[in-house]
């Protein structure tokens, strides 16, 4: 029997990029709002209760707002992707290389992974759990994104015409990804966070050096590729490749979509110094990829069923 989902938010950048994956697939029948419903209340609480699963595509605010609209017998389960519930008591980390594909398959609610997060916790996390970095090390994240992950406002900004070549933010030091990324990496202090954004539609370079020299143990950076292509190596989404530097690391203007995740270790010579990057497309396995990938999980089909990745 089909599986109902109601996209709510299905307007927006990550709803419609969900909507594209799922249209026409076996298996799922959508619950969709015409637009003089879609935003309209008692629609949209018929809609949450009727589906089996829900994905809330929606700012934060309104994302808790919805919950308030699901009746508790209703029996719907719900994948978010606003940041409203990542770090919320009750909720799966939709990350499922992370906290493990059977606890998202049977969870009922699932918080959908930031962007930025994705690419700094699949790189820090399963690393922090091996012992070989420390959880206490004052971590830094450098960052750029395509504008996609902007929302309207900055899209339509850029694509008017206004095209800064690179734009920096979040110096407040207070950005909404931070108690995120601390929480389900394990660690002790909060990250220097700092993201930019570029004239590119969609793609993201997550980035954290590293003073290896300056940790207990030394870790080298030979060490930390090899734990991470370990613990990925049963992953059909997330590779490590291999040891070779490429000249560079680019984000194309108008790449193609990606569900894919591409961890990279750079060493110095010495071993002193490492770069830990991970690239990733920020509307993929940053937003509507993983949405999709936990919807798989939770509806027992393949986890990479309407992925788009790259050719084994």
């Amino acid at each position: 029997m089909p599986h109902s989902v109601f996209v709510d938010g299905a307007a927006g950048t990550t709803g419609l990029e969900i909507l594209d994956r799922l249209t026409g697939r076996d298996g799922f029948t959508l619950i969709q709002l015409d637009e003089t419903r879609r935003k309209d209340e008692a629609a949209r609480r018929e809609a949450l209760n009727d589906a089996d699963i829900a994905i809330l595509c929606l700012p934060d605010e309104a994302a808790r707002q919805a919950m308030e609209l699901l009746d508790p017998d209703a029996g719907t389960r719900v994948i978010d992707a606003s940041s409203a519930h990542r770090t919320t008591e009750g909720w799966c980390y939709g990350f499922p290389e992370l906290v493990g594909r059977t606890r998202v398959a049977e969870a009922r609610r699932v918080s959908n992974p930031g962007c930025y997060p994705t690419g700094f916790l699949a790189l820090i996390a399963p690393l922090v759990r091996e012992g070989l970095l420390p959880d206490d090390w004052p971590y830094t994240v450098n960052a750029v994104s395509g504008y996609s992950g902007g929302g309207k406002e900055l899209i339509q900004r850029l694509e008017s015409g206004e095209a800064p070549a690179f734009r920096a933010y979040g110096y407040d030091m207070a950005h909404k990804h931070g108690p995120e990324m601390k929480a389900h990496a394990g660690l002790k202090h909060g990250v220097i966070f700092a993201p930019s954004v570029v004239p590119a539609y969609r793609g993201m370079i997550v980035e954290v050096p590293l003073h290896l020299g300056a940790m207990a143990g030394e870790p080298t950076a030979d060490a930390l590729r090899s734990a991470l292509a370990d613990f990925y190596a049963d992953s059909l989404v997330v590779s490590v490749p291999d040891s070779s530097v490429p000249s560079e690391l680019v984000l194309e203007e108008s790449a193609p979509p990606s569900d894919g995740m591409e961890l990279f270790v750079f060493g110095n010579t010495g071993g002193w110094h490492a770069r830990l990057v991970a690239r990733l497309d920020n509307l993929g396995k940053g937003a509507s990829g993983a949405a999709i990938q936990s919807l798989n999980l939770m509806c027992g089909l393949p986890e990479t069923t309407g992925l788009r990745l790259p050719a084994a």
